[in-house]
């Protein structure tokens, strides 16, 4: 089993929680390599969004 380090899962939780409006448990009960998918997702968005302006 590999440890998460607390830092990274809290930061995780409140990006996608800010932009999808997701309750905790929501974003918790994703698999790791499903919820950094949806931060990198975000990320892209967020990314496309700024350079547009």
């Amino acid at each position: 089993m590999t440890v998460y380090a607390a830092d990274d899962l809290y930061s995780e939780v409140a990006y996608i929680a800010y932009h999808f409006h997701w309750p905790l448990n929501e974003i918790l009960d994703l698999d790791h390599r499903e919820r950094r998918r949806y931060v990198a997702e975000i990320g892209s968005i967020n990314q496309l969004l700024t350079d547009r302006h």
